[in-house]
């Protein structure tokens, strides 16, 4: 199960770092800490988020 969950990070922590730097940049905060930090938070966040979902995947058997 990590490898899958490993593969599901990949994709879902680039789309989560894209879609906060997006909401970073469509609120005003054109500065490069709010931008590091809205990177940084979809990058955490993607972690226990595609344990989740490769858990679900894998009880689907």
């Amino acid at each position: 199960m990590l490898r899958l969950t490993l593969l599901i990070y990949t994709i879902l922590s680039g789309t989560l770092a894209g879609t906060g730097i997006i909401a970073v940049l469509s609120a005003g905060y054109d500065t490069k800490m709010p931008i590091i930090y809205a990177a940084a938070a979809g990058f955490i966040l993607a972690l226990p988020i595609s344990w989740v979902i490769a858990k679900k995947l894998a009880n689907l058997r």
